[in-house]
């Protein structure tokens, strides 16, 4: 079932806004009496169905609440090393369907896109509209958190996730070896084209983060968080 966002908490008869109802009923062609799903959030689903779409406006009726059951019992939050072109929106709309919470777009030495602050601004809203788009198309309970671009010696300051990994082409322990079933919170780091340099290893290591490997092969940029975040749902119970 189709699924929206929305920032409120829905009850009886709603009217969706320009934005959604063109959503509606011009990209999808949903009709009177086609049901869809509408979340905010909090953990709850709201079926509900089509009343009217008039003045370019879809009505709903709220038909029936549930809670919401696709969120994964771990909270990954992943800081991509900032990669060149488009690479980074696939990196978003592939990890916000496998159930990523939050993605920190990470400015490392071998960056070699650095926006200027307008165009981080831009380019970070695109980049939490796919999230947006991703998460209603893979039936998400959440959006996942776009956050700002930041230094890696920073992000790595403000990581409190109860184990930090790093993926780096050096090598490395097994993900089965070092991620109990139970955990409940992982942050990813990944390098842009090229890795990360040594100090920054270092950096990662010394705030308590273990090194992990996907393989004996070298995955690229936009490959390996996809990979890392698969894996980590998999040895925690979130792909069965």
């Amino acid at each position: 079932m189709q699924k929206l966002f929305i920032d409120f908490e829905p009850n009886g008869q709603i009217t969706l806004n320009e934005e959604q109802s063109r959503h509606i009923a011009k990209a999808l062609r949903m009709k009177k009496g086609d049901m869809l799903t509408l979340t905010n959030g909090d953990g709850n689903d709201y079926g509900c169905q089509i009343n009217g779409i008039s003045g370019g406006l879809v009505t709903l009726s709220v038909c029936y609440k549930q809670a919401n059951n696709s969120e994964p019992s771990v909270k990954v939050t992943l800081y991509q090393g900032v990669p060149k072109a488009s690479k980074l929106e696939d990196v978003i709309q592939k990890c916000t369907e496998l159930g990523i919470a939050a993605i920190c777009p990470t400015l490392t030495h071998r960056s070699v896109s650095r926006p200027d602050e307008k165009q981080a601004k831009k380019k970070g809203e695109r980049y939490k509209k796919i999230a947006l788009e991703a998460a209603q198309q893979s039936g998400r309970g959440i959006v996942p958190e776009i956050m700002n671009m930041t230094e890696l010696k920073k992000a790595v300051e403000n990581d409190e996730s109860e184990l930090k990994i790093l993926f780096y082409e050096g090598g490395g322990e097994s993900l089965k070896s070092i991620i109990p079933q139970d955990i409940k919170s992982v942050s990813v780091y990944i390098g842009p084209e090229g890795g990360f340099e040594e100090s920054e290893v270092e950096l990662i290591k010394s705030a308590g983060g273990k090194i992990a490997s996907l393989g004996p092969r070298i995955l690229r940029t936009q490959t390996a968080p996809v990979t890392a975040l698969s894996a980590i749902m998999l040895l925690t119970g979130n792909l069965e």
